[in-house]
């Protein structure tokens, strides 16, 4: 008797479990569809870009929660943490050299914009009237310290040594010609340090951020540069449904005259890339 009672509690006890799991799965996949996306941005043209891709998505029954953040670190950390279930501010290079670092697994789900990176300056109009030995400020964080230095290569201002496929650091400069001093500052604070230092590359959603004409950069990055920006989702996400509704609604073509009318030129929509 005390055997069949142990058999049947035991097939009890399996169903629940079953039951359980069961509901569980059920659960994450409810909660992985269930018309409501939280997306991380920058402040800037990434945060104006995801509303009007939001009023979008609305349309087609998706509500899209945004928050925005003034900073390169946070929007990772938080969707990896499941605070987010999407971002939207990086480029493709900044997200492999994150997933390098921090041993994570984001995928881009969909290209957005090129914001190209430009020289910018408070004490000269002119590339050729920064003076030999001035202090130029580029970005802290690898991806972006590469693009800047990247950028003025290609510009001739410095040249580089052959890196590979590793990233260029200021140890990687080959030739100064004019004894420029470089110094690393946090992405986001360097339109606010161009009063202590003659210039500074500067991503564009931070120089628009901060009220300044990109159209005064000395210098600014070619249209055809490698360092575009994608929505970001863990792997595990990249097929859920909400995803796909958010993604079609920023290649909209809604989306896309939106940002050719509202930045004109300064941030270029790259939806086929």
């Amino acid at each position: 008797m005390k055997k069949a009672t142990g058999i049947v509690l035991s097939l009890v006890l399996s169903a629940s479990v079953l039951a359980a799991c069961g509901k569980k799965t059920e659960d994450s996949q409810a909660a992985a569809e269930d018309n409501k996306l939280v997306l991380g941005v920058t402040g800037g043209p990434h945060e104006e870009i995801a509303k009007k891709a939001a009023e979008v998505a609305k349309k087609d029954g998706l509500d899209v929660e945004i928050k925005a953040f003034s900073d390169y670190v946070l929007p990772n950390t938080s969707l990896v943490e499941g605070d987010l279930d999407a971002n939207s501010f990086q480029t493709l290079t900044f997200l492999a050299n994150f997933n390098k670092e921090k041993n994570e697994n984001l995928v881009s789900v969909g290209t957005t914009i090129l914001t190209p990176m430009g020289l910018y300056s408070k004490k000269v109009k002119k590339l050729e009237d920064l003076k030999a030995g001035s202090t130029i400020a580029i970005p802290n964080d690898a991806a972006n310290g590469d693009r800047a230095l990247q950028v003025l290569a290609s510009k001739k201002v410095i040249s580089l040594k052959d890196t590979g496929d590793k990233l260029a650091t200021l140890k990687d400069i080959a030739e100064n010609k004019n004894n420029f001093k470089f110094v690393e500052l946090e992405a986001s604070q360097l339109p606010r340090q161009l009063d202590e230092v003659d210039a500074a590359m500067i991503n564009t959603n931070f120089v628009l951020e901060a009220g300044i004409d990109p159209k005064t950069a000395l210098l600014r990055e070619n249209t055809d540069s490698p360092h575009i920006n994608a929505i970001v989702v863990e792997e595990s996400h990249k097929n859920d449904a909400d995803v796909k509704k958010f993604v079609k609604a920023y290649h909209s073509e809604t989306v896309k005259k939106f940002i050719e009318d509202e930045f004109d030129g300064a941030v270029i929509p790259v939806f086929d890339k």
